[in-house]
């Protein structure tokens, strides 16, 4: 397309203001790509995201925007649908949308369970389940908005961690008992539970998704006999034990199967896209024991396992509410007598924040997951914040141990924002100010303390990290000198260096 056919096509999508069009073809160099120039200077610029260029330059801009929604970049991708991360048009609100497959629009059935799916868990309201909010079309493309969990789910969270303590991954089983026991109560089960289907959020919260549907692998085939609303596993599972379809204590064998992935790192039988060793019975009946896979996990837990995965239901637990129950008591066990053998640094006794939590304000995606990668992988939990006004809106209510600001993001406002930031603090957090290179001048503006760092790049991951245990030392010591029982910054404490 030409130049001015791209600029009309962005404004009209609303993915940029015609100001802002208008200020960079001002800039833009002669010659005969200009529109690629363009885009380039946008993303550079961080007004259009690379999955956004990348869709416009191939011709395929029609599904960017559905109704209010912009869409940011794909969270994930089966057979049947999509997940993306997106932005609300009105009011700038990230959350995450769930789109059809194309080659599913033409198939009338398909399109009714998807629309299905959605109006089953619009009902579900629980904070263990991702709530979803509306359900529409536009043309061929069906789509449904959901709360948009800034984490991710227990598969990338194990890939990061490996497994889990025993403590941990007892927290976790009680939040999906909990949503399960809810959905139970409202007559849902959920029918395809694993853990790519849980998600985890930045809080250590989990959240079940994807209620109401099979599995992508039975949507890819419907011979076979298998109804599209049993997943294979669970008619596998339900076949050979002579269970009843839909059976809810189904849904706790593959709870069982999440924790005992969790506290190993291991799945209980092997990973298969084939559909014919998913529909083998011995898959499901013959498991390793998980004292074989890991000789450590404490006795009450191995217990827990194993009764969750009792091949006859009779013999499992037989509602979720039960596995809720046990599981409570079971981490008031392993919390009081300090029985998990891979505990996470610095367990906290404050209940699940027991990772030190660090606030980063940072728009540019790339460097998101960067940061989220290498703090993660030492120890902390991290918020990444694109909005400077929200960020400071949970400092508010909900206040981090750390708050990190990067310049290059917030640009010319990091001023303003410092000294709001420091004003907020009242010793409750630490705070680090990472400037660019082109914003040194400002450091000398921004005021330091024990509890407040201004940092100018370059600089790496590493340093970055060492300034913070810097400054939790700070006020420890300060905590101490004042007569104050402290155990480390906020809820938590830092990871050794």
């Amino acid at each position: 397309m030409t130049l001015e056919e791209l600029e009309q096509l962005l404004v009209r999508l609303r993915l940029i203001e015609h100001e802002q069009i208008e200020d960079f073809r001002s800039r833009l160099p002669s010659g005969d790509d200009c529109t690629g120039d363009l885009l380039r200077a946008l993303e550079s610029r961080h007004l259009l995201t690379p999955y956004q260029v990348s869709k416009l330059q191939k011709g395929e801009a029609d599904a960017l925007v559905l109704g209010d929604f912009k869409l940011l970049y794909r969270n994930a991708s089966g057979s049947f649908a999509r997940v993306f991360r997106g932005a609300s048009l009105t009011d700038g609100r990230m959350l995450g949308l769930k789109v059809l497959r194309q080659r599913w629009a033409v198939n009338p059935r398909i399109v009714r369970l998807f629309h299905r799916e959605a109006d089953l868990g619009k009902k579900l309201l629980h904070d263990k389940i991702v709530p979803i909010y509306d359900v529409a079309s536009q043309g061929d493309y069906h789509y449904f908005t959901m709360e948009f969990v800034e984490g991710g789910n227990l598969r990338d969270f194990l890939n990061i961690r490996k497994k889990l303590s025993a403590i941990e991954a007892t927290r976790c089983l009680i939040d999906m008992a909990d949503g399960l026991d809810y959905a139970a109560r409202m007559g849902v089960t959920h029918r395809d539970l694993k853990l790519t289907n849980v998600l985890m959020s930045t809080r250590g919260v989990c959240k079940l998704v994807d209620f109401g549907l099979a599995g992508d692998e039975v949507m890819n085939s419907e011979a076979g006999g298998d109804s599209l609303q049993r997943a294979l596993e669970y008619a596998t599972l339900e076949r050979g034990t002579s269970a009843p379809p839909n059976d809810p204590r189904s849904d706790l064998y593959f709870l069982g199967g999440v924790y005992y992935e969790l506290l190993t790192g291991a799945p209980p039988y092997p990973r298969t896209h084939s559909r014919e060793e998913r529909k083998q019975f011995s898959r499901y009946s013959s498991i390793r024991p998980i004292r074989n896979v890991d000789p450590n996990v404490p006795k009450g837990v191995v217990e827990m396992v194993e009764r969750l995965m009792k091949i006859h239901p009779d013999q499992r637990y037989q509602s979720a509410a039960a596995v809720h129950a046990d599981a409570t008591a079971l981490l008031a066990d392993l919390e009081g007598n300090g029985r998990s053998a891979q505990a996470a640094p610095d367990e906290s006794r404050n209940g699940r924040q027991s990772l030190p939590t660090v606030l980063c304000i940072e728009h540019r995606l790339k460097q998101q997951d960067i940061i989220r990668d290498y703090l993660s992988k030492r120890g902390f939990r991290v918020l990444l914040f694109n909005d400077v006004r929200r960020a400071l809106s949970r400092l508010q209510t909900d206040p981090p141990d750390c708050v990190v600001l990067i310049g290059d993001s917030i640009g010319e406002e990091i001023v303003d924002v410092y000294d709001q930031i420091r004003e907020l603090n009242a010793e409750r957090f630490v705070n680090i100010a990472v400037l660019a290179e082109r914003q040194a001048g400002l450091r000398s503006q921004l005021e330091q303390s024990s509890t407040s760092r201004v940092l100018v790049q370059p600089i790496t991951l590493r340093e970055l990290r060492r300034e913070i245990h810097v400054l939790f030392q700070w006020q420890l010591k300060a905590h101490k000198e004042e007569g104050v029982k402290a155990e480390g910054p906020g809820r938590g404490s830092a990871p050794k260096e």
